[in-house]
């Protein structure tokens, strides 16, 4: 059965240092991820910056990680112990398929 799937991490730009170095110092090592900038849109703009509010989008960061499961869930915990915040949204999908080209 394939346990891969993508650790999905959106979060505001002041986080990045801390959800990045979290990861990168998790233990055992993790296969890597892309972190992409991003815009969001939401109802609760009560953190936006004005100019955020005025383009009626948010900074955001976005984060992708392929891994096992189990390992996916471990990470969660762990970034929750380190970087606590509601700032921090996170969900997991399945991946039906990994690998690269050559």
């Amino acid at each position: 059965m394939n346990r891969l799937c993508r650790l999905n991490l959106v979060f505001a730009p002041a986080y990045e240092d801390a959800v990045t170095t979290a990861l990168i110092e998790h233990e055992p090592p993790l296969p890597g991820f892309t972190l992409l900038h991003a815009e969001g849109h939401s109802s609760d703009f009560a953190h936006a910056s004005i100019a955020e509010r005025v383009k009626g989008r948010v900074n955001r960061r976005v984060l992708w990680m392929v891994l096992d499961r189990d390992e996916a869930e471990r990470v969660v915990e762990s970034l929750r112990a380190k970087v606590r915040s509601t700032a921090v949204l996170w969900w997991i999908e399945p991946v039906e398929a990994f690998g690269r080209l050559a």
